[in-house]
């Protein structure tokens, strides 16, 4: 049996996804350094960090399936074949630790049952924000109270705290209601009013309505702790041994002066949109740094799951004499780069970026405003909410065949870097990065909220 004056243990588990692994990883780490837990995380791929010894790790195997199967179906087919394996690894951790608590994500939700028939309070950790903490929570009864498409409703859906979002900017797996990841996203909202809290990366100060909403709703409804901005600390990811060409660049042009388009690990543009963007750029005028990655025409994820294996030679895909033509104002560079340096170099002044929630994080850390430009899962919602929420952001504007043309990545590139528009959106960003280094401070919302789980967490571990 377990020690009863060892540590409380928490045993967190990840779905696959840098994206998801990279807040859970730092969340862990929060856990194991500042309160003195042991901990064990479970995913399904490496994990590019270095972790204290504290924390062991457990990889299960990714489920093989079709390459064309879609995202949501594949991670939430990989976590449902994960129940009884993860079952086994709490039934042996029980033997030797005091577990107070199993944390996973939103695609964790099937795990419930069986963790509560072991007897282990269970959280819910939303990698993204409260805007989509409250959709989700509203998701079962939107779902049972009208009918078509989401994207046809009349009216914006208004939740408390939160700005209005039309149909057009819902997950994108909800877009196709008959489909099998519909489906499967709204099974998993009607669950996460069963779990014993919910914490969520995002912090009252950006969210202040959602925030104040989700802290009163009460009813014996489980507890919303914003604990974010946790953004990646660590320096030893992908490729970091190649960074320092993208830094010296950096280093060779002035404050504030460069524009950074990079669509996160798992984006991925047509041929025709990298075509478009190139030219954009180069239409600018604008100094910038482009993290390019081979085209793939199958889907806007289709470098999830392998976000630096594509055999092909992404500067293939850049029209003829573009390279030569903004050798002098521009850095292209293969496949990675490391964001959070360049997010957080003096040069740096814009962000062209996929609102992946993660992204987004790191560019309000660094205060650089954003050019939005989403791409699948919930990133439509996260660019309603920075355009028209914090207006931190400028959103792209869409043409014919869902394609951002030419003359609109110039004109929105340029407006962020030199307009008026762009000069309001970095005075928000500004405050908000203040804001967000308060959160996470001590005495800050983020921090007290944390202290408030751990000292539940310690509770229940000495019971």
């Amino acid at each position: 049996m377990a020690d009863a004056n060892s540590s409380p243990h928490v045993v967190v588990v990840s779905s696959p996804g840098l994206g998801h692994i990279t807040p859970f990883v730092e969340l862990t780490k929060l856990l194991v350094l500042r309160h003195h837990f042991t901990a064990t995380i479970i995913t399904f791929s490496d994990l590019p960090f270095s972790l204290p010894s504290s924390i062991s790790t457990i990889q299960l195997p990714v489920l093989e399936l079709p390459a064309d199967t879609d995202i949501g179906v594949r991670i939430s087919l990989t976590m449902a074949n994960s129940v009884s394996p993860l079952r086994q690894i709490l039934i042996s951790l029980q033997q030797t630790t005091r577990i107070a608590a199993v944390i996973f994500d939103l695609f964790g939700v099937d795990h419930l049952s069986m963790v509560k028939e072991l007897h282990i309070p269970t959280y819910l950790f939303l990698t993204s924000n409260l805007f989509f903490l409250s959709f989700k929570l509203h998701l079962p009864a939107l779902d049972e109270s009208t009918v078509g498409e989401f994207r046809d409703l009349p009216e914006p859906l208004k939740l408390p705290g939160c700005v209005p979002l039309k149909g057009v900017d819902f997950l994108s797996p909800l877009q196709k209601r008959e489909s099998e990841t519909c489906a499967i996203v709204v099974h998993g909202a009607r669950k996460y009013n069963n779990v014993d809290g919910i914490l969520v990366n995002s912090f009252e100060a950006l969210e202040a309505g959602a925030a104040k909403f989700l802290k009163q709703r009460g009813g014996g409804k489980p507890p919303v702790w914003p604990i974010g901005p946790l953004t990646a600390s660590d320096s030893d990811m992908w490729y970091e041994d190649h960074s320092h060409d993208c830094i010296e660049w950096l280093n060779r042009h002035p404050s504030g002066s460069v524009i950074f388009i990079c669509f996160g690990s798992g984006g991925a543009l047509s041929w025709e949109q990298t075509r478009e963007l190139a030219l954009g750029l180069e239409m600018s005028e604008q100094r910038f740094l482009w993290v390019v990655r081979a085209a793939c025409d199958t889907g806007l994820s289709g470098s999830f799951f392998n976000p630096n294996q594509s055999r092909d030679d992404p500067m293939e895909f850049l029209p003829e004499g573009f390279v030569e033509n903004t050798k002098e104002r521009g850095m292209t560079v293969m496949s990675w780069a490391p964001q959070r340096q360049v997010l957080g170099h003096n040069a740096t002044g814009g962000f062209v970026s996929h609102c992946g929630w993660n992204s987004v994080l790191e560019s309000l850390v660094n205060g650089v405003p954003i050019v939005a430009w989403p791409l699948y899962a919930e990133q439509k919602m996260n660019a309603v909410l920075l355009e028209e929420g914090a207006k931190v952001a400028l959103r792209v504007k869409e043409g014919e065949n869902g394609v951002v043309r030419r003359e609109e990545v110039a004109k929105v590139v340029k407006e962020l870097m030199e307009g008026e528009e762009g000069k309001q959106v970095r005075r928000g960003m500004q405050v908000m990065k203040k804001e967000a280094a308060r959160a996470v401070g001590k005495e800050g919302s983020s921090y007290k909220a944390l202290e408030e789980l751990v000292g539940i967490l310690k509770d229940i571990a000495a019971a």
